[in-house]
């Protein structure tokens, strides 16, 4: 009952989002591809629930081939562990850094969500390359539906390193529930009004 209730909230949300939304999605597409050539969409291999790979939509916000000038930036992470993050990479565009900051790259998520690949809340869908380096205790994240926010989000989120990271997702996954998530959902509106932890 607790799945499809989540499921419910999940479609509800999404639903209302996109509508409410779509002239941001409209606004943002044209913004990046004003900026520099290449499609508005960057999607991306993610491992989802149980370990199933699926493809994550958000808006681009690197040069076009930003895959491939990954590891000339590796070395240049901001959090400690397995998952890269850098406030000064050099292949975020200026309309890239200004929708990150915003939270507006992760919105395409949407889909995903109504896919069935995502929930509103969850832990961050890794990177296959991550879930490979996990830990035995990490791959615990895998048991539930990644999602577009999460507890780690509304509490510091790119200043959370990733050892802290898991211990959030692995209570989370524990002690979800709808009001858990209706808290999460809260939290998160004020946290991207607010920019905090950001980039």
């Amino acid at each position: 009952a607790a799945s499809v209730a989540s499921r419910i909230l999940d479609v509800t949300v999404s639903l209302c989002a996109l509508a409410l939304l779509s002239p941001i999605f409209a606004l943002t597409a044209l913004a990046i591809k004003a900026e520099c050539k290449g499609p508005a969409l960057f999607t991306q291999t993610r491992i989802g629930k149980n370990g199933r790979p699926f493809t994550m939509i958000k808006f681009r916000s690197m040069v076009t081939d930003a895959e491939a000038l990954r590891d000339n930036v590796l070395a240049h992470s901001d959090r400690e562990g397995i998952c890269f993050k850098s406030k000064t990479d050099p292949r975020i565009t200026r309309v890239g850094r200004f929708i990150r900051r915003a939270s507006i790259d992760e919105l395409p998520q949407i889909l995903n969500v109504l896919r069935g690949q995502m929930a509103i809340v969850g832990p961050r869908p890794a990177l296959p390359s991550e879930v490979d380096a996990y830990p035995r205790r990490a791959l615990g994240r895998l048991a539930v539906k990644p999602g577009i926010t999460g507890v780690w989000q509304v509490s510091g989120r790119a200043d959370v390193g990733f050892d802290q990271m898991v211990e959030m997702d692995l209570a989370y996954a524990s002690s979800r529930g709808i009001l858990l998530d209706l808290r999460i959902i809260f939290r998160t509106f004020r946290a991207v009004m607010t920019g905090h932890g950001a980039h």
